[in-house]
């Protein structure tokens, strides 16, 4: 490997290390706290880190306009990262972030209507294939999967929608980081509220449920997006988003190792083959040289 791409080769390993075991991570959260508040509470905490280093660097820290951020946020922070520690509630750390990471392929399917992007290549086989492996998880012969599969479904599909929604209404010359911050903010301000609502207030502070908060707005939130924004900018972004599909490997075998949820053989066999059909998406991306299909670093 050439020097210049062994660095941002690292950091991409390093964020798909720190994105897959927060996986188990947040599951163990789930113990101490309701899922939308400690959701409300990761955004909201990666929020003030972000600002902390955008005001270091001296970075613009001005408000998007409303009508694109106020959107953004409630798409990317809200309903993905909300859909995404709710369905941990309901269920297993590995298969939700199998589910969750099926954000490619609704991606794909997003992209035909709303971006003029045309189904083609490999994308057709791999929704063929992750279609198959969600009837294997599913298993709707046995009528089980419930609130926690749907949720999942959910978290992916609004993490797809935020891509569409950011690749077709940004602005010019707005800077990466400052729309990241101030989605967040709006966004897990809105998680706060709902989290207020619909769920009782449940916070038991322990060390380990603040370690997992501590990992969930550092590492998992502000430190991902900075080593997501170098990685993207020194790679091709079909290697970059390819190279992220070690995450959920990560979260799976992590949830297997250390909380006990191994897979069985037709539940293993649905997750191989939504990997496989993801892996088809990211060549697909890495032949053309498009957009990396993960544009986004919340998990």
């Amino acid at each position: 490997m050439r020097h210049s791409s062994f660095l941002p080769s690292l950091a991409l390993l390093l964020l798909s290390l720190i994105w897959g075991y927060n996986w188990v991570v947040m599951k163990g959260a789930l113990t101490h706290s309701s899922p939308l508040l400690f959701a409300a509470m990761r955004v909201l905490g990666g929020t003030i880190v972000l600002f902390l280093i955008l005001g270091l660097f001296h970075r613009p820290l001005v408000l998007p306009p409303i009508r694109f951020i106020l959107p953004l946020g409630l798409l990317q922070s809200t309903g993905f990262v909300g859909c995404t520690l709710w369905a941990l509630e309901y269920g297993g750390a590995g298969k939700t972030a199998i589910l969750v990471y099926m954000m490619p392929l609704w991606l794909v399917l997003l992209a035909a209507p709303f971006l003029g992007e045309r189904i083609h290549g490999l994308q057709g086989p791999a929704l063929i294939l992750a279609f198959l492996g969600l009837l294997l998880i599913l298993e709707p012969w046995h009528l089980h999967g419930g609130r926690g599969v749907v949720l999942a479904l959910l978290s992916g599909f609004f993490w797809a929608a935020s891509a569409v929604w950011q690749k077709k209404k940004t602005p010019k010359g707005l800077d990466l980081l400052d729309v990241t911050a101030w989605q967040m903010l709006l966004g897990g301000g809105v998680l706060l509220v709902l989290a207020l609502i619909i769920e009782p207030w449940r916070i038991d502070w322990t060390a380990g449920f603040a370690a997992a908060l501590f990992y969930n707005a550092v590492p998992g939130n502000a430190l991902a997006w900075l080593l997501w924004v170098y990685a993207l900018h020194r790679l091709p972004s079909g290697v970059a988003g390819m190279g992220t599909l070690l995450a959920p490997a990560v979260g799976i075998l992590s949830a297997w190792v250390q909380l006990g949820e191994r897979p069985g053989t037709i539940e293993g066999s649905g997750m191989g083959l939504i990997f496989l059909a993801m892996v088809l998406v990211a060549w697909q991306h890495l032949k053309g040289r498009e957009d990396p299909p993960f544009p986004s670093a919340q998990e």
